[in-house]
C-alpha cells in the first residue's frame, strides 16, 4: 500500500517550465515503477513518463525531449521536470505507482498551458 501526493501544477505560457513533485507515503526504493500519467479535457488517459526502480526511464513520444523523470529515494519523491510547454500538454497529472501486479494513483495536479 501506498498513498500518492502529486504538487506543482499550475498555469505557465507557451514555452515556459514547470516541475511536478509526487510524494509517497513509503520508500520507493522498492517500488518496481513510479509514473506520471495525464488526462486532457475529452481524452482517455495516457502514460506520460515512466521510471523504474533501477534507474530506466521511458516516455510517451510527444515529450521526449522536454521533460524529465526522476526520483530521489531518500525523499520518497518522484520529479516530473517540464520545459518547452505547449497548449495541447494541458491536463490533469497523476502520479503512478506499479507494486507487483498492482496501481496506486494520486489525485491529480492540473497543468494549463495557454497560447
Amino acid at each position: 500500500q501506498v498513498q500518492l501526493v502529486e504538487s506543482g501544477g499550475g498555469l505557465v505560457q507557451a514555452g515556459g517550465s514547470l516541475r511536478l513533485s509526487c510524494v509517497a507515503s513509503r520508500s520507493i526504493f522498492s517500488i518496481n515503477a513510479m509514473a506520471w500519467y495525464r488526462q486532457a479535457p475529452g481524452k482517455q488517459r495516457e502514460l506520460v513518463a515512466r521510471i523504474c526502480s533501477g534507474g530506466s526511464t521511458n516516455y510517451v513520444d510527444s515529450v521526449k525531449g522536454r521533460f524529465t523523470i526522476s526520483r530521489d529515494n531518500a525523499k520518497n519523491t518522484v520529479y516530473l521536470q517540464m520545459n518547452s510547454l505547449k497548449p495541447e500538454d494541458t491536463a490533469v497529472y497523476y502520479c503512478n505507482a506499479g507494486i507487483v501486479a498492482d496501481h496506486y494513483w494520486g489525485q491529480g495536479t492540473q497543468v494549463t498551458v495557454s497560447s
